[in-house]
């Protein structure tokens, strides 16, 4: 299946590579893309096109932040269809809430759960895409597009701070787009990509709101949605990165969140080819090898976050699947753990 995007997934790229001094013309022609697909926003280009060309034009240009970059100057209007309803629905929360329910019509790879935790929210994301391994800055483009979201839709713009923005990939060496953007503490080496704010600040009124406009709004949106089998075993795997990490990728977790029974989503997978626990193995091996490469990650941290109570069953698995124990295969890629600056693993920026 070819994870699909709206082209407006690249918005700012040819602004943000010409400020590098990059030949764009060339870069999308490498790809097979074209600078006029940018004038196209709602055309479908294939996710992972978009994050090999955004990881190409990083790599080429030395520019650690170039997604971070292309989300500073995001816009609601960049949402495309869905932010006729976003604009209108009365808080936050709800708008949180619309995002997760027609995020198919932007962008098929994003994966999002909103978990309340008392006073604080976690806004989690995920960019599930075909590729070997997971791209920094798509993490970061994701996660600061929700942040500039997050900021217009209470309506207080550029005043508005989390409590804190985090990242599962290592910092970079130029932090300064971060501290502009984000203005709150950022960690690197984190769990999770994603944001931790108040819960408060889901429930801030949205002076703009429009109950009339969000239900016309509401009933096209629906219009457009498209239901396949295929999409539902898509959704089942993006909601197992999710989860897996946070203890809760249990079937009965899984249907609840997709809104059926398991009987029902069983059903589903079967006639798809599929089975629950093939699943949560190809996600299983797809982690394991992104958290692998995170060397501020000890071999027990990573069993807890893939469901593994104790170490030495994590090991024997990951045997099975990869024909050696998880720290030969650290070795053979020269992957070190290294000495972190917390007792969490985690390295901390804070805002001056």
């Amino acid at each position: 299946m070819t994870v699909l995007a709206r082209a407006a997934i690249l918005t700012n790229y040819l602004d943000v590579t010409r400020q590098l001094g990059l030949n764009t013309q060339h870069l999308l022609a490498q790809v097979g893309l074209s600078t006029s697909i940018l004038d196209m926003p709602n055309q479908r280009i294939p996710v992972s096109t978009a994050i090999k060309l955004i990881e190409h034009s990083a790599l080429i240009s030395g520019c650690d932040t170039l997604g971070l970059r292309m989300a500073e100057h995001r816009q609601l209007s960049d949402f495309g269809e869905i932010s006729l309803l976003l604009s209108h629905l009365p808080t936050l929360r709800d708008a949180l809430q619309g995002i997760v329910q027609y995020r198919h019509l932007c962008n098929d790879s994003l994966a999002i759960f909103i978990e309340e935790a008392g006073k604080t929210v976690i806004i989690r994301e995920e960019v599930i895409t075909d590729l070997p391994t997971s791209s920094r800055h798509a993490a970061e483009l994701a996660v600061g597009v929700m942040y500039r979201f997050c900021a217009a839709q209470v309506g207080v713009g550029a005043n508005w701070r989390p409590i804190s923005v985090h990242f599962t990939h290592p910092a970079p060496t130029d932090l300064s787009v971060h501290k502009r953007l984000f203005g709150c503490k950022v960690e690197f080496g984190s769990e999770f990509n994603g944001i931790v704010c108040q819960a408060a600040d889901l429930d801030i009124a949205n002076p703009l709101a429009n109950p009339a406009m969000a239900r016309h709004a509401r009933n096209y949106l629906d219009s457009l949605l498209v239901e396949s089998r295929q999409s539902l075993m898509f959704d089942v795997r993006k909601s197992l990165y999710l989860r897996l990490p946070m203890g809760r990728a249990t079937i009965e977790q899984i249907s609840l969140t997709l809104g059926m029974n398991v009987r029902t989503l069983q059903r589903h997978l079967e006639e798809s080819g599929a089975t629950f626990s093939e699943l949560i193995n190809e996600v299983r091996r797809d982690l394991v090898i992104r958290y692998l490469q995170n060397p501020g990650y000890s071999l027990g941290h990573i069993a807890d976050m893939l469901g593994y109570s104790m170490p030495s069953s994590f090991t024997r698995w990951f045997s099975a699947q990869f024909g050696m124990p998880p720290a030969t295969w650290r070795s053979r890629h020269s992957i070190v753990p290294r000495v972190v600056q917390t007792a969490t693993g985690a390295l901390y920026l804070t805002p001056e």
